[in-house]
């Protein structure tokens, strides 16, 4: 976890986070007029973004990916409180596929995905992200009383993880290649910390737990306590359930990205 800090010292770090940021800001604001739940969420092709560079570029992915969500609120004409939680989630969201993918060897191997076995790995790294993502924002939306756990929740996480594993794969083929070859892989620019394979799992098995649990939990005591309606805006109340059931399970994702 030490490099999600240590990066801002690395010009080179920087400089992709702001390139992150830039091209996720730029990819968002064109669909804002495209609204799934109107104000805070809309269709996002987007998303395959924060995948992508947050595994490539690791930390700097993360950053960018959070600050290029705050942009794009901001241009967009959708910043809010909300944005605060949506920075969090986007951050996880794309932190999420570089610690759990490891280490990518210097030269650029690791998951292309060309074949089954490695679009399996990026699947693998989606669905937790995807999760995280949407448990932070619904969490934080439905805390505030803006929108039903169930709607946004939902919502979110089925456009990032659709998005995710059609355009992602696509994408990090294309990207993959010449980021290694001009030698800007996070692994490349920075020192990463070696972790044994033990720890790997443990770690990898928190974060599938405490992203896909936290949104289940959420999902599950939004509609049963809350009377929230799954995809439906405007439907349900804010749920004291969601607001003590969801961050004990964030807790345990946050664990496992701190182990990994």
């Amino acid at each position: 976890m030490r490099e999600i800090v240590s990066m801002w010292a690395n010009t080179r770090m920087v400089v992709l986070a702001a390139l992150t940021a830039a091209l996720y800001a730029a990819l968002l604001i064109p669909f804002k007029p495209i609204p799934i739940i109107p104000g805070f969420t809309e269709l996002r092709p987007a998303v395959a973004v924060p995948l992508v560079f947050g595994y490539l570029f690791g930390p700097a992915g993360a950053w960018g990916s959070g600050l290029g969500n705050v942009i794009g609120d901001f241009f967009g004409g959708t910043l809010s409180l909300g944005s605060l939680f949506g920075f969090a989630g986007n951050f996880l969201f794309a932190l999420t596929p570089y610690k759990l993918l490891g280490q990518i060897p210097s030269g650029g191997g690791g998951p292309t995905p060309r074949t089954l076995h490695e679009t399996a790995l990026f699947a693998a790294a989606a669905v937790p992200a995807s999760a995280a993502c949407a448990a932070t924002i619904g969490w934080g939306v439905d805390l505030l009383g803006l929108v039903p756990f169930a709607a946004l929740g939902a919502v979110i996480f089925v456009n990032n993880l659709l998005v995710g594993l059609t355009l992602g794969p696509a994408l990090l083929r294309l990207v993959q290649p010449r980021v290694a070859a001009w030698h800007l892989l996070w692994t490349d620019v920075m020192e990463a910390p070696a972790r044994g394979a033990g720890r790997r799992h443990l770690s990898a098995a928190l974060i599938w737990a405490g992203a896909v649990g936290a949104l289940a939990a959420g999902l599950a005591i939004s509609t049963g306590i809350g009377g929230g309606e799954l995809f439906r805006f405007g439907v349900g109340a804010s749920s004291a359930g969601v607001a003590a059931g969801v961050p004990p399970l964030l807790l345990s994702f946050l664990l496992g990205v701190l182990l990994a």
